[in-house]
């Protein structure tokens, strides 16, 4: 429920008066908008409504340059304030990204802090906040749709500044989601299934010994680099799906959950001691959808002090992404039931020389990378980068190859710093110019292995964008990039490319490119309806249990598997699409991903015959700008789907 509002609509139409009066009707819209957007935030400990009217009769500055002079100013302090808190807040959560000893509980107390936790409130009550919602106005997505073609640099930069403040959520609050998310980051980064004591029925193993993979990412990828395997690679994808669909619903038993001292056969569940079976392995508590349970919940209590977005699912897709969910619905569903895919997947077919499994989903033949043996790979890039240091110290030459000049190079190589990750790796930009990315990896004492190595080059292009997005944008208040599938977008990019930066002819054209693509969205367009559909049930039952829960993620896998795929890849009530881990630690995360497939596909398109440095720096330091028109002054083009449809059409035509 909303909390009712302390500024009536009588004393808001009184001040609007009031202001009117005092600075003529040529600035009606930002006295309506503005006074409207601070009685929305105002609360009785901000003062009477005397007060409240006082306060915006004092504060609205009309004159063009005394808003310029404000503007700069909070944009300075912004970055300071945005900046210094974020450097403060990856030291404290660097033991729980960053390999070193074992966690302590004080270790978690400390990650779990939300630093910025108390800051708007702060600026609330020393009514910076206000002075900000009063003299920069909230554009919705229609309104900055309409007009922001036609916006200036600066206008832009000015609605920015109006998106600052537009919720007012309690410390505690945001400090509970805080809490919540790192638990649930902790609970994944620590889920390792122990590949080399999983067994088959006759007791072969199929795994090294020493291979930990974490869910999902891990299972993920080993199961893709077995596409290159003739001879056992078939077997161990089966065994690994099995494994996924235990995980999924939660049927995987508890014991076998990073626990090196058993062994697991996961095509009849049972777990073994030595020869023995274990007759009390119980299965994991649905501790994944209790996780997931206790997000909503804290995301419910968002919702009252978000009226332009009083739902986690507008706050992903409407806010974050700054699209429509029925338009991203609809890219969706075109691509999801073209024709297209039928040829697609009857190519894929033929290439592997079998009829598609459900694990098919994650088909990975079309790049180079999957017919290059992954242990030569791996013997490589381990000699390659045997330290974090080592790849630090690479990150210019990287660049150089990819097109920047040796300076240019070193610059932004100097503003990122690579960790040893925990999980299976991430990037993290910093909120300030100057300061640094930071890029983390998984390295072992053996060093880096392929799988790490091409996640590490999928990284570092987010580093590239964060710093690109950040240092050289114009201003502070456009810095970044209008959703996270702008960033996933260079990251794909980048990662393309990994084993031409290993010295290797890449084979890859971009028709290989069109028909790889094309797949990655099939697979990951249904995992976002999936991740949406979840929400949008637990929406319609805020009551449920975790058990309940678990019933209704399993029966929407199933939906969208028998809707989409079934007619495709085989298998009815598959449960597949639900083993994304996104889902516990990023709430509607997914839709990005695809989101970003569609982007990079169209500037790889574009940037065919052009200098990929050049274009980069061009495209990525256009600013946080609305995602359709980033696109239209990138490529000149929307958004769509239509360019990988004609490019997977024509590649076809050419098999």
């Amino acid at each position: 429920m909303t909390p009712e509002r302390f500024i009536s609509d009588a004393q808001v139409s009184g001040t609007i008066s009031a202001l009117k009066e005092k600075f003529g009707e040529a600035q009606t819209f930002r006295i309506e908008r503005g006074v409207k957007q601070v009685a929305h935030l105002w609360i009785e400990k901000d003062g009477s409504a005397e007060d409240f009217e006082k306060f915006c009769l004092d504060r609205f500055v009309d004159d063009p340059s005394a808003l310029g002079t404000l503007y700069e100013t909070l944009e300075r302090n912004f970055e300071t304030l945005n900046g210094h808190f974020h450097k403060i807040d990856s030291r404290l959560k660097m033991p729980l990204h960053v390999t070193g000893p074992a966690l302590t509980e004080v270790d978690m107390l400390f990650g779990a802090y939300d630093v910025k936790a108390h800051l708007d409130e702060d600026l609330f009550a020393n009514k910076i906040a206000f002075i900000t919602a009063l003299n920069f106005p909230h554009y919705t997505l229609a309104e900055k749709t309409a007009k922001g073609d036609s916006w200036s640099r600066q206008e832009w930069a000015y609605a920015r500044m109006g998106d600052r403040f537009i919720s007012r959520v309690p410390a505690d609050l945001r400090q509970a989601m805080s809490t919540s998310l790192t638990a649930n980051d902790t609970y994944i980064a620590d889920y390792n299934i122990m590949m080399g004591n999983l067994v088959d029925e006759k007791g072969n193993r199929f795994f090294p010994e020493d291979m930990h993979l974490i869910s999902h990412w891990g299972l993920r990828d080993e199961l893709k680099s077995n596409y290159s395997d003739s001879q056992q690679g078939l077997t161990k994808q089966r065994m690994i799906y099995e494994v996924m669909k235990h995980i999924i619903d939660q049927s995987i038993p508890q014991i076998v959950i990073n626990n090196n001292e058993v062994t697991w056969d996961p095509y009849t569940n049972k777990v073994y001691k030595g020869d023995e079976v274990l007759t009390d392995a119980t299965r994991e508590p649905d501790v994944r959808y209790a996780h997931l349970l206790e997000l909503f919940k804290i995301a419910r209590r968002l919702d009252a002090y978000s009226p332009h977005y009083p739902t986690q699912i507008e706050r992903a897709i409407d806010l974050e992404m700054e699209m429509m969910l029925d338009d991203v619905v609809k890219l969706f569903d075109t691509l999801l039931t073209h024709p297209v895919v039928k040829d697609v997947a009857a190519h894929i077919s033929r290439k592997l020389g079998r009829s598609l499994e459900p694990f098919d989903i994650w088909y990975d033949g079309f790049k180079a990378r999957s017919s290059v043996n992954e242990v030569k790979l791996s013997a490589e890039t381990a000699r390659k980068y045997p330290t974090p240091q080592a790849l630090k110290d690479d990150l210019p030459y990287i660049l150089i190859k990819l097109g920047w000049t040796p300076e240019r190079a070193r610059q932004i190589a100097s503003l990122i710093e690579v960790d040893p990750s925990r999980g299976a790796g991430h990037a993290m930009g910093s909120q300030m110019r100057g300061d640094v990315a930071r890029l983390r990896t998984r390295i072992s004492d053996k060093g880096m292995d392929y799988k790490g190595y091409n996640i590490a080059i999928h990284e570092f292009g987010h580093n590239v964008e964060q710093t690109l997005s950040m240092n050289d944008v114009d201003h502070y208040m456009l810095s970044g990039v209008p959703n996270t599938g702008f960033t996933e977008a260079l990251a794909f990019l980048f990662q393309a490319r990994d084993l031409q930066l290993l010295g290797y002819q890449s084979t890859d054209n971009l028709d290989a490119v069109s028909l790889d693509v094309f797949w990655s969205c099939y697979e990951i367009m249904g995992v976002s309806l999936v991740d949406i559909q979840v929400w949008q049930w637990l929406y319609a039952h805020p009551d449920a249990t975790a058990g309940e829960l678990r019933d209704a993620v399993l029966d929407i896998a199933k939906s969208v598997w028998n809707k989409y795929y079934a007619g495709i890849l085989g298998g009815k009530d598959e449960t597949l699409l639900a083993i994304y881990s996104h889902m516990l630690v990023y709430p509607i995360y997914l839709p990005n991903y695809a989101i970003g497939h569609l982007i990079s596909y169209q500037i790889q398109r574009y940037m065919e015959g052009r200098p990929l440095a050049t274009e980069v720096e061009r495209m990525f330091t256009i600013g946080r700008i609305i995602p359709n028109q980033w696109m239209q002054n990138a490529v000149g083009t929307p958004i769509s789907t239509t360019p990988i449809i004609e490019g997977v059409t024509e590649a076809l035509s050419k098999q």
